[in-house]
């Protein structure tokens, strides 16, 4: 049994309840990819490139508040997994394109469907009206910077 502790109001601090949900969120998702062999950033990098073919590293990078040496060791990682290729554009030949394998979709395609399961562990406990608005506060933190 684990002791009990006090928090003082620690637990009344925006920031400490965040990082407690994104904890619990971050472990259940961690264990919903588990055979999969990818990582959150991964996943949606991969689901980027699905709605975005040809996408560059520098906007996926923008788009995930991501440094770009960052996201080049994931576009690598995948790359080297199978799942994304990189072209050269037709147009700006110093610009590499981003698309999707086969074997990309298909490990992608599982993905969504095992975060899907994930997100309902969590959206479950919330009201509509609850999840509305606890996404509309996360975007206006979000936006904060």
């Amino acid at each position: 049994a684990s002791e009990r502790l006090a928090f003082s109001g620690l637990d009344e601090i925006l920031g400490f309840r965040v990082r407690m949900a994104h904890t619990s969120m971050y472990r259940d998702f961690t264990a919903a990819l588990q055979g999969l062999a990818l990582t959150q950033k991964q996943a949606a990098t991969l689901w980027l490139i699905d709605a975005n073919p040809g996408t560059s590293q520098a906007a996926l990078a923008g788009a995930l508040s991501m440094d770009r040496a960052t996201m080049m060791a994931i576009v690598d990682r995948l790359e080297e997994s199978g799942f994304v290729i990189r072209k050269r554009s037709a147009s700006d030949r110093r610009r590499q394109e981003l698309y999707l394998t086969p074997a990309g979709q298909k490990v992608l395609a599982k993905a969504r469907n095992a975060i899907t399961r994930h997100e309902r562990h969590f959206t479950s406990r919330l009201t509509a009206d609850e999840l509305k608005g606890l996404l509309n506060a996360l975007s206006k933190l979000a936006a904060a910077d």
